[in-house]
């Protein structure tokens, strides 16, 4: 069976890896836009669908994984900064907040099979506000194109006190869940998951989940 992951995130395409398998990556052509009035969990959870089930004329024989993560702030949903002064004027806000981060999994096909989506919570605690630390983080153009305007995998990791959850669901694929959601649509990974938990082969795992 052909595997699809349904994203252009280079994050996700790394993560994927891990599990052993092998899958092709295609750009959904489906439009994510951030709304107000619903909370950042619905609407990741609306965002992979939509990435997954778009591409499913594009790739009608294939098992299609989506993924879309999005950071709630309180009140305030958190998606990508538009630019460099949005990205400023979000991490200013979570500094030395509580913020929490949902990705949500999306698997569909092929044929008639049911799109089944899970979401995984991350809890994220960030520094108190340090001006210099923000500067120079945001001078490394890191910050765009990552919900929340920072890669907890890169230079965002120093604006960081610590989290509760699943590393990889932080980075924006939890691979457990993925792993999980495979195995049930009959793909099982050919890494061993656990060990992957154990060692945490990407950058920053261990320092966040030691």
């Amino acid at each position: 069976m052909r595997l699809i992951l349904a994203s252009t995130s280079p994050r996700r395409h790394e993560l994927l890896i891990l599990l052993g398998l092998c899958f092709d990556v295609v750009a959904p052509p489906f439009v994510e836009q951030v709304v107000p009035n619903r909370s950042a969990e619905q609407q990741a959870v609306e965002f992979a669908a939509g990435k997954a089930k778009s591409c499913i004329e594009l790739c009608p024989d294939a098992l299609i994984l989506g993924s879309d993560t999005l950071i709630s702030l309180g009140s305030e949903v958190l998606g990508k900064p538009a630019d460099l002064a949005d990205a400023d004027s979000m991490l200013r806000r979570m500094a030395g907040q509580m913020h929490q981060i949902f990705t949500a999994v999306a698997l569909v096909g092929p044929g008639p099979e049911p799109c089944e989506v899970q979401v995984a919570r991350v809890s994220v605690a960030m520094k108190p506000l340090n001006e210099e630390a923000l500067a120079a983080y945001l001078r490394t153009g890191d910050s765009l194109g990552k919900a929340g305007a920072y890669s907890i995998q890169g230079g965002g990791a120093a604006l960081i006190e610590g989290i509760e959850g699943d590393y990889t669901a932080a980075v924006g694929l939890p691979l457990r869940t993925v792993a999980d959601m495979l195995r049930r649509r009959g793909m099982p990974c050919p890494a061993d998951v656990d060990q992957l938990y154990v060692r945490k082969p990407y950058p920053n795992w261990a320092r966040f989940n030691p």
